[in-house]
Parts: structure tokens; sequence; C-alpha cells
């Protein structure tokens, strides 16, 4: 009876998607097992996919495997030994299960090597040895290469980055840059990545992975902070810095001014860092957790009405003190007579204010000269080393010192930017109407809330009361 055995096939590129390399290792394998008398019973495809990188996890490898211990087949047949192993630890895990089934079959196109000898095995480790280190060298000229367009300012390979054209990555796309620009606003204004997120995957906004049905958080997160935004080029996720320690600017179009990129960084960052407070953070419902019971004094949130159906003419939601949430239970209110009261009262105190107040600042960083200054001391040094009028030791001795003066300065302005990009993304809520206002994200309704409210008492109503009196809502003032 003929041995069953599978056919292993794997390229590590295939820029045409087109699989004709795997199909010529295919071809080869079957007159190979042909001449054996074995029979190929199933054939495993790793397509553009590597066996260098430690990350990449070969599908089919993985279940020929699962399969040869299983006893499913009984025997591999490639092209060649670097297409099944370049790393030594998955050439070892084949070699175990030749070790429990010591009758399996082993057979390459290009060499002869019997994996069941001690001689094969040898043979096969020094090879893998060889094919591992073939991959190490041409990983570490592709990086070089790719270090060499960095510091040239030109970017990689693969696909444009969303915001720039598809068919020239250089180019901005403006119906893409708009909606970035919007989006950044928007976090600029209080609003939660978590809500663009959303609303883009509703919109089909962005550009999820393939395969995926949205982006992930941090997806979204990098479009909205990404450097090259502003020009800048990074390597490995790092600005670069040239050998003259200037930043290294790209060849593309910005989407963003510096000072716009570094706003939005560095809200992105300060609320990573868990500075903003927890109430200003989104809820469903306007007043969850401003409200409190003018009973107990406890916080009362939102919660959907039972009683409500889709249609009906009743309300949603209501506000509920909740013995769960450690309250009295006695006082409830509907939600939105209570929501448009408060809005109202808020977005009129907030225009009284205006009245009298300055429109936002658009002034420049007043350390500007100074850190153009900076820059320049470090440029010198790097260049009285070059010229040899200062050694080597001298430089690291100046130079960890204008480089900390230099982030210092970079970080101060970046927070500078932000307070005036955040003035100018919210603009001015006084000259919001209500329909305006309830369209807006709830993060940013919150936010304009508690800008001149601290909390929001319902006193109870009293038994039979069921028109809504708003002297039975009291706003806490700032």
């Amino acid at each position: 009876m003929a041995r069953k055995v599978g056919i292993y096939t794997r390229i590590s590129r295939d820029d045409e998607g087109d699989a004709l390399g795997v199909d010529r290792q295919r071809t080869d394998c079957e007159r190979l097992a042909d001449l054996r008398t074995w029979q190929p019973v199933k054939v495993y495809e790793d397509n553009d996919v590597s066996a260098f990188k430690r990350n990449v996890v070969r599908d089919e490898f993985e279940l020929m495997l699962k399969d040869l211990q299983a006893g499913l087949i009984d025997g591999v047949v490639a092209y060649d030994l670097d297409r099944l192993a370049r790393q030594p630890r998955d050439l070892e895990r084949l070699i175990e299960i030749f070790d429990e089934r010591p009758r399996l079959e082993f057979a390459t196109v290009t060499n002869d090597v019997n994996l069941g000898s001690a001689d094969g095995r040898t043979m096969a480790r020094i090879m893998v040895a060889f094919a591992n280190k073939s991959s190490h060298d041409t990983s570490r000229r592709i990086k070089r290469k790719h270090l060499e367009l960095a510091q040239q300012g030109k970017a990689n390979g693969g696909p444009a980055p969303y915001g720039w054209q598809k068919t020239d990555r250089n180019k901005v796309d403006p119906v893409a840059a708009a909606h970035i620009l919007a989006a950044q606003k928007e976090i600029l204004a209080g609003v939660r990545i978590g809500t663009i997120r959303q609303r883009w995957h509703v919109e089909g906004i962005g550009n999820p992975r393939e395969g995926t049905k949205r982006m992930a958080h941090h997806h979204v997160e990098h479009i909205l902070t990404n450097p090259r935004l502003c020009g800048y080029r990074t390597y490995h996720g790092e600005i670069l810095y040239g050998d003259d320690g200037q930043l290294v600017r790209g060849e593309w179009d910005p989407i963003n001014t510096v000072e716009e990129w570094e706003a939005v960084s560095a809200a992105v960052a300060e609320r990573k860092q868990g500075r903003r407070e927890r109430d200003t953070l989104a809820r469903k419902y306007l007043l969850s957790g401003i409200a409190r019971c003018g009973l107990c004094k406890s916080k009362i949130r939102g919660q959907i009405n039972q009683r409500w159906k889709p249609g009906s003419k009743g309300t949603k939601y209501t506000y509920q003190c909740s013995q769960v949430n450690g309250g009295c239970g006695k006082v409830g209110r509907v939600g939105e007579p209570v929501d448009r009261l408060i809005v109202r009262l808020a977005l009129s105190e907030q225009r009284e204010k205006a009245a009298t107040s300055v429109a936002p600042s658009d002034e420049r960083w007043s350390r500007e000269a100074e850190l153009e200054n900076v820059l320049t001391d470090i440029a010198q040094l790097i260049e009285a080393e070059k010229a040899k009028t200062i050694t080597v030791s001298s430089l690291l001795q100046l130079l960890p010192g204008k480089e900390r003066e230099r982030d210092a300065l970079k970080l101060e302005r970046a927070r500078f930017y932000k307070e005036q990009k955040q003035a100018e993304a919210k603009g001015n809520p006084a000259d919001l109407t209500e329909d305006e206002f309830f369209a807006l994200p709830i993060e940013r309704q919150r936010e304009i809330v508690l800008h001149s409210i601290t909390a929001v008492l319902i006193h109870p109503a009293g038994r039979g009361k069921r028109k809504f009196d708003p002297d039975l809502i009291e706003p806490i003032w700032r």
C-alpha cells in the first residue's frame, strides 16, 4: 500500500499574488512523490509567508505538524529544506515527531536528507543554520537600506497611510485629510477616540486591515497622532534625527502643522496617563453621575425606562436614585425634560459670560527662539566633532545636556499649543442652539455642562405628581 504523504510549499514574498512560485514547488514535489511511489494526499501551502520572522505563524506548517503527529499522513515532501524551516526551533519540532514515529518518510527535491537517521539530522541542522544566517544577512541589508531611505526622508514600500492618495503616497487625499482634521478637532474638544472609532465604522471612514470588520482603537489613535501628519520621518516608531542633529523631514505633503500635531499628541498622551477627571469621561446619558438625589444626595445615573416601547409617547430613559448604588431609591425623573432644562440654563449662563470674555488668542509660543538656539548648538557640536575640532569624549559630555534641554522645550511647546488648540476646537458654546448641542458627542455635551454646573439636585415630586416641575431641578453652579 502506497505511503500517504503531505506536500509542503512556501514562498516568502509573492508581490503579484498569483502563487506561481508555490505552484512550481508543488509540481516538482508531486513528481518526486510519484518516483518514490508515495501517494500525495494533501498540499500544505504557505504563500507569501516568512519562515524566518519569529512573530509570524505559518498556519499550514502548524497544521502539517499536527497531521504528522496524529498519523493522518506518513511523511512530508518539500522542494527544499529551507522551505520547511529557517529557524532551528522549527526543525527540532519536526525532528521530535520523527523520533516519535520512526517510520515516517521525508524527501526534498533539491537534496537527499534523511531525518530518520542521526547523520541526516546533523546535516539538516547544519543546512538550517546556514539558511538562518542567510536570512539574518538579508534582514541586516534590508534594515540598512530602510534606514538609508529614512535618513533621506523617503517613504518605504507598502500601502499609502490613510490621509494620502493610494496612487501617489506623497500627495494628500483631501477627503481623508478632512476626516483626520475633523477627528483631531474632536479630540481637542474632549471627544474620546472610541467615539470617533465608532463613528468612522458606521460611516465607513478609515482603512481597516484586510480581514477585519473595523479598525482597532490603537489603529485609529495612530492615524490621528502619526508624526507623518506634520512631515516628520520615523524609523521603527521613533521620530528620526539626522546626522546633523536636526529632525528628518519626509518628502510627502503634510496634513498638519507641527503645532497642530503636537497639540493632538499631547492631548492623547494626557488622557492615556489618566490625568482627566473621571466625571468628564463619556457616559450614555448627559447627567449620569452629575445628577444627585435631593433626599440622600447619592449620585443618580440614567437608565432605560422598562415601560417604554419603541414608537410610544413615553420617555426612553429616566434618572433614578438606585438602592443598588447605595441610594434611597425614592427619587426619579423622566430624563429628557431634565436634560433640556439644564442645557438651557448652562448655555444661557455661558452666553452671559461670553459677552464680557476675551476671544482665544492665536499668539506664538514665546520660547521658540530659545528652542532654535538649542537645536543650532546641537548641530554645531556634531559638526565640530566631524571636523575633529572637539573629541568624541567632549561631544558625549556636552550633547546629553543639550538634548535634555531640547526635549524639555519641545514638551513645553506641545503643552502650550495643546491648550491653545483645545480652546479653538471647543469654540464658544454660547453660540450653540439646543439642537446643535444635542448633536454633539456625549463627551462634549458633558464637558460644556460641567463648565457651568458641578451637580444637579433632583428633588422628590411627591405622590400623584405627573407634570414636569422645573422648580424641583436645582443646578449647583460653579
